[in-house]
């Protein structure tokens, strides 16, 4: 049995809509239909309270709680693409998943906790796994040099080449993109360029021989 799309509530980015039916606006909330915008009230969700993104356990308590819902969501003109900012919900099922919530918020913080140490653990494991290869492919790269650009590349959440999947994999390509970044930044003048006004591929290419070269030198 397939599971029916949730009801869609858009933030519009500019408060000039009205709404078809009450022709009331502008609007911050509404809802299309047949293309044309529509109050909550008219589009019957008036009586929902609104949520926002942030909580997981209260989103998904107060969504399992209520008889009726709606994602909210607004556009990303930079991502080019609607993201979610929260939900609505009857006011009676957010009640009751915030007091679900408050009764075992010392058990999902013990486990919150417990979670934390774990992430930490593996980052430490895989950080000196990347600094261990770091210096198997570089043996002239001083260690703590190594350790530095490990550190850097693979901090979760960065989205740097330590966290790929590449990297994850110590992948022999990756390890060594991460290692040529940190020269470039560091050993080079390359920030200086790109602060002249250089074009990025312009700078690359006029700091790459040092790059070359520097990467030669710890390969030996």
């Amino acid at each position: 049995m397939s599971v029916p799309a949730p009801i869609v509530v858009i933030e519009p980015l500019r408060r000039r809509r009205h709404c078809a039916e009450c022709r009331s606006g502008p609007l911050p909330r509404m809802v299309l239909e047949f293309h044309a915008p529509l109050c909550l009230d008219c589009a019957d969700l008036g009586h929902l309270v609104y949520l926002p993104r942030g909580d997981a356990a209260l989103t998904r308590r107060a969504r399992e709680a209520s008889g009726l819902w709606a994602v909210v969501v607004r556009h990303n003109r930079r991502r080019t693409r609607y993201e979610r900012q929260g939900i609505l919900v009857e006011e009676a099922a957010l009640a009751r998943a915030e007091a679900a919530c408050l009764a075992d918020a010392e058990a999902r913080a013990r486990r919150r906790a417990r979670d934390a140490e774990r992430r930490a653990a593996e980052d430490e494991r895989f950080t000196a796994a990347l600094a261990a290869e770091i210096l198997r492919l570089f043996p002239g790269c001083p260690p703590e040099r190594a350790a530095g650009i490990a550190a850097h590349a693979s901090l979760r959440g960065s989205g740097r080449v330590g966290r790929t999947a590449a990297g994850r994999a110590l992948d022999e390509g990756a390890v060594t993109a991460a290692v040529r970044a940190s020269v470039r930044h560091v050993d080079t003048e390359y920030d200086t360029l790109l602060m002249r006004g250089v074009p990025r591929h312009q700078a690359r290419t006029r700091v790459a021989p040092v790059i070359d070269a520097m990467l030669g030198s710890w390969r030996r």
